[in-house]
């Protein structure tokens, strides 16, 4: 879905809280963003299933955001990050991963000393950290954007039971990027992004991820 003429203008305007979860996602699922080369992102997106050269006991890192996956492959022009791919997942699934998550970084007021957050660390089949947002630019903006790491269990559900669809994002990546280079074109562009609103998460699903 895109954005349309008819969207909330402040719901587009207002700063977002500075820890929120922005994406595309219906009742059932969310849409998350990987880039790849395409040796491995084609034939994802061909089958709509990762095949069985995708590592399934490394981490993987999923982004709700689509300008912040831009920002982390350039464009799709980055060697080895040349496919992107929206992975449709279960919230069923994406909930889990939050649930068990631990954040990335010692947090002062989060974890009580840095020792039980090694630990906590150590046995989180997931890990949270929290990146600038992007604009158009892909200058970083004043909120921050989820990024969810998947490891060991969390990484073989999401490649194997959370995927819903694959789709191969590539040519809107190219086609938003020529819109704000040509002439800056930043209203045509911006209506060819995924429309990624406020994720509805309950207050304790975050608690422990606040940085």
């Amino acid at each position: 879905m895109n954005r349309t003429d008819t969207d909330d203008d402040s719901a587009i305007t207002a700063t977002p809280p500075t820890h929120q979860i922005r994406a595309l996602h219906t009742e059932s699922t969310v849409t998350v963003y990987q880039a790849y080369a395409p040796e491995l992102g084609e034939p994802a997106a061909r089958t709509g299933r990762f095949p069985a050269a995708w590592k399934r006991d490394r981490m993987t890192w999923i982004k709700p955001s689509f300008l912040w996956m831009m920002y982390r492959c350039g464009w799709a022009t980055k060697e080895g990050q040349e496919t992107v791919l929206a992975v449709e997942i279960t919230r069923e699934g994406f909930e889990w991963a939050l649930r068990h998550a631990c954040l990335s970084h010692y947090a002062h007021g989060v974890h009580p000393d840095q020792a039980s957050w090694k630990r906590d660390l150590r046995r989180a089949p997931t890990r949270v950290q929290w990146d600038p947002e992007r604009d158009l630019h892909l200058n970083p903006l004043p909120h921050r954007s989820l990024q969810l790491g998947l490891a060991g269990d969390a990484a073989r559900r999401y490649a194997d039971e959370w995927t819903v669809s694959i789709t191969d994002v590539t040519d809107r990546a190219h086609a938003i990027h020529t819109l704000v280079r040509k002439d800056q074109d930043l209203e045509s562009a911006a209506v060819l992004l995924p429309e990624e609103r406020p994720y509805p998460t309950p207050d304790a699903l975050l608690a422990h991820l606040h940085a």
